[in-house]
């Protein structure tokens, strides 16, 4: 048998109702720094946010930033 509850309850009426199955909970404790995969996935994600907004300055000005910046 397996060591999860029961994932349902019948009402009086004999209506089921279904209930998910919650996954365990854990607390990673260990601290985090330097080149770690969370670390270089997020470096990653916020260089393409940033690469696409600079394209989209361009579009957007005309210019690109360093021009745009030395007109100010």
């Amino acid at each position: 048998m397996d060591s999860r509850t029961n994932t349902y309850v019948t009402e009086d009426q004999g209506r089921l109702n279904n209930y998910a199955v919650e996954p365990k909970m854990y607390v990673d404790s260990s601290q985090q720094f330097g080149f770690n995969k969370y670390a270089e996935k997020l470096n990653g994600r916020l260089a393409m946010i940033g690469f696409i907004s600079l394209i989209g300055f361009e579009l957007l000005t005309g210019q690109g930033l360093i021009g745009w910046l030395t007109n100010l």
